[in-house]
């Protein structure tokens, strides 16, 4: 009789663990409060300038944040394995080398992309609307000690945005 009672206090107890109804959570799916996405850019393409043949080009994209800030994503392809490329926005057009605007990250060769972030942040709230008339262009040069610029583009009034939004 012991054991009788036994079995049906072990199914009795499993019975209602296994009743349980478990909820399932669905995930969800937004962004956080203040996230959301980054829907509002200027895309330019950078071209190859390398005397050497190294081809190095790629895209440079500038997106405006909810927070007012710039966001610049560079993408580079044919880049030096192992070598760190300077990217600097300079004043003018191509070929006017004069002063500096914005010194962006460095790009990391193996990546093609910044070498420390995805994005390179620029707080100033009037700089993304400020680009289509800046008198600007970027370089790229082959390394912090090779000032051999490898790659280009011009800028706000000096180029057309490939695309933009």
């Amino acid at each position: 009789m012991k054991t009788y009672k036994t079995i049906i206090l072990i199914f009795t107890v499993a019975l209602g663990l296994l009743s349980c109804e478990q909820e399932r959570l669905e995930p969800v799916l937004t962004t956080a409060e203040g996230g959301g996405t980054l829907s509002t850019y200027l895309a330019y393409t950078i071209e190859s300038t390398d005397p050497s043949g190294s081809n190095v080009y790629g895209r440079i994209v500038f997106y405006k944040t909810t927070l007012d800030q710039t966001l610049v994503q560079v993408s580079l392809y044919n880049t030096v394995d192992d070598l760190m490329h300077p990217a600097l926005i300079l004043d003018g057009a191509i070929g006017t080398e004069t002063t500096t605007l914005t010194t962006l990250d460095t790009v990391d060769g193996s990546t093609g992309e910044f070498a420390s972030s995805k994005f390179f942040v620029i707080t100033d709230e009037s700089y993304y609307d400020a680009i289509e008339t800046m008198d600007a262009h970027i370089n790229i040069y082959l390394s912090p000690t090779d000032d051999t610029i490898v790659a280009s583009s011009d800028l706000g009034l000096n180029a057309e945005p490939v695309e933009s939004n």
